[in-house]
């Protein structure tokens, strides 16, 4: 498996972002870390022992709808991505998917030292590598409606709000962002 980039993005404040495909076995012991730490409740996945954190992850590699990526800030491993066909994974029966849906979850790593404006610098990287595929045209996100503070970066980058939804762990926001939406929060229209 590769493990070099394959989108790359350089912050005018904070640096290099660059994502590559997760190594279920190499990346398991990081990810261990953020899945189960406290400030990742709403990943679902705190009582996750390194073995089954390795084998979550080479699910996903195996599944040709579902992607992850580990994000990487100036070399170092510092956010999870995750990236899925709303059509097969997910939001099946609830949301009716369009061509050109991708659907994305995000995870920065646990912190003790915060950077001012790096959460949102993750997302803006996130979406930029997914509407870097021109065949992409909405991002949907499903995230715990109790996740105030990642409804404001959703907000930020231009994700609205379509609806409440029941998912089998949690009680969700269905949101959607277009590329214009995205877009239009940077002024590159």
């Amino acid at each position: 498996m590769s493990t070099a980039p394959v989108f790359t993005r350089t912050d005018p404040a904070l640096g290099e972002f660059a994502l590559r495909p997760v190594d279920p076995t190499g990346d398991a012991p990081v990810l261990h870390t953020w899945v189960t730490d406290p400030k990742a409740v709403f990943w679902l996945m705190q009582d996750c022992d390194l073995p089954a954190v390795e084998k979550e992850f080479a699910r996903i590699d195996a599944d040709p709808h579902h992607d992850a990526f580990l994000g990487l800030h100036n070399g170092s491993p510092a956010f999870l991505m995750e990236r899925y066909d709303p059509a097969h994974r997910e939001l099946v029966g609830i949301h009716a998917a369009e061509p050109g849906d991708i659907g994305m979850h995000f995870l920065t790593a646990p912190t003790d030292t915060p950077v001012r404006g790096f959460t949102r610098a993750v997302l803006t990287t996130v979406m930029e590598m997914l509407f870097a595929d021109g065949a992409v045209r909405r991002v949907v996100v499903e995230p715990d409606t109790r996740n105030t503070a990642v409804h404001a970066l959703n907000k930020a980058v231009g994700f609205e709000i379509v609806r409440t939804v029941s998912l089998p762990a949690k009680d969700a926001y269905l949101s959607t962002c277009t590329r214009d939406q995205f877009l239009a929060t940077r002024g590159d229209r």
